[in-house]
């Protein structure tokens, strides 16, 4: 019996193979755009997976350092670490800037950190660790950096001494972290003219100057203007005891806002990306619809090709359900090729996009069970076209 996809491939090999390739391209977008739904996931949580922490506690009322801005005082950490289960506590700020590097502008997310303590980068892959208090800096790779170069934030100037990996914001900018005291002076201390004009606000203040009390404005005027905010506390449990508990511990004597890890996972999962999730989602099903109708369509028009064929087909006794399969099987050989050539396609360009794209091999195995499906979908205009020929049109008829 003659096999139409075979004949397909045999006497119209070019058209076949430039239709499979049109419609791989088609099916590499929507595994890219896969990926990029597991990469945004996966960058989400690599921060504060890097940190090592067990619980975050932050400004009452808020979602935290990496959804909203939150503000607590920098001595905090030390009642917190008296509480019992309570292994290791550290202050963390984060802010992101654009950082200058020679004639071009980077985007970063700032990350000030205690040394050997949570929130340190938890490994690098070049360069040392920090080991002066002010102006060095260790950069994730995705920042373009090299050990030794020079990056500037805000007024001061930073030396690159380590690079990490995998370090990047929900948003996926880069993280380059620095000491807290250097994070304190990006995020908190003031332009010169705020300074001049908040002094000249305070000396003004009769409240605040008084006569007789010459220490009383420079005191005030040394609080007002003084780094002592941080952004969280993170916090290591000690082994032995549940997170949840220590957590609830902390917001029932201190007054804050505490997440554990699954908390604050959600959180960016659910809430900082989730936008972005649902758009990649409705073009995915836009993809899928547009497949399905260029599969459709492919199919129809090379029935239509060979009706000829296939009343010649119906003439000699073939059955419907004959003829029905050998479209199905040219259906299902474009959608093999096609995702042959997307599996590729997305493989090769995956790595040039500025985006993290993480493929995993069971989306792959849903991917390619889809495109057999939409193909199946896809083959019944054909086969209905094809099953309506009459045989007396292989007569002329």
């Amino acid at each position: 019996m003659i096999n139409l996809a075979v004949k397909e491939i045999a006497y119209s090999w070019f058209r076949y193979v430039l239709t499979a390739f049109g419609l791989g391209l088609l099916i590499g977008v929507t595994l890219t755009m896969t990926g990029l739904v597991r990469g945004m996931m996966d960058d989400a949580i690599s921060l504060i997976q890097g940190t090592h922490a067990d619980l975050w506690v932050v400004q009452d009322d808020t979602m935290g350092p990496y959804a909203e801005s939150s503000t607590l005082y920098d001595d905090l950490y030390r009642s917190i670490a008296g509480l019992p289960g309570v292994a290791e506590v550290s202050n963390v700020a984060y802010l992101t800037v654009q950082a200058r590097y020679g004639g071009t502008d980077i985007r970063v997310l700032v990350a000030g950190f205690n040394h050997d303590r949570p929130g340190e980068p938890p490994y690098l892959v070049a360069g040392r660790p920090i080991t002066k208090s002010h102006y060095e800096a260790i950069a994730d790779t995705k920042t373009g950096l090299k050990v030794g170069d020079k990056i500037g934030i805000r007024r001061d100037e930073y030396t690159i001494v380590g690079l990490t990996n995998r370090m990047v914001s929900s948003g996926g900018d880069p993280v380059v972290f620095i000491t807290m005291q250097d994070a304190q002076i990006v995020q908190f201390q003031k332009d010169n003219t705020s300074i001049y004009n908040d002094r000249n606000r305070l000396a003004s203040n009769p409240q605040l100057n008084r006569p007789g009390i010459p220490g009383l404005l420079q005191a005030v005027t040394v609080s007002q203007l003084s780094n002592n905010k941080i952004n969280a506390v993170l916090v290591r449990v000690s082994p032995g005891y549940d997170p949840s508990g220590v957590a609830d511990n902390i917001r029932r004597w201190k007054h804050f806002k505490v997440y554990t890890y699954e908390q604050m996972t959600k959180i960016l999962q659910e809430k900082v990306i989730v936008n972005a999730l649902r758009q990649l989602g409705m073009f995915m099903g836009i993809l899928a619809i547009v497949s399905t109708a260029i599969i459709a369509l492919i199919i129809y028009t090379m029935t239509l090709g060979k009706i000829k064929e296939i009343a010649v087909l119906k003439l000699v006794g073939a059955k419907n359900s004959t003829i029905a399969g050998m479209i199905l099987q040219e259906a299902w050989g474009l959608g093999l090729l096609g995702f042959i050539v997307g599996k590729v396609a997305s493989t090769l360009w995956a790595p040039f996009f500025p985006k993290h794209i993480e493929f995993i091999f069971t989306d792959t195995i849903v991917a390619f069970l889809l495109t057999m499906l939409i193909c199946t979908l896809s083959s019944i205009i054909g086969i209905r076209a094809a099953l309506k020929v009459q045989p007396s049109s292989a007569l002329g008829g």
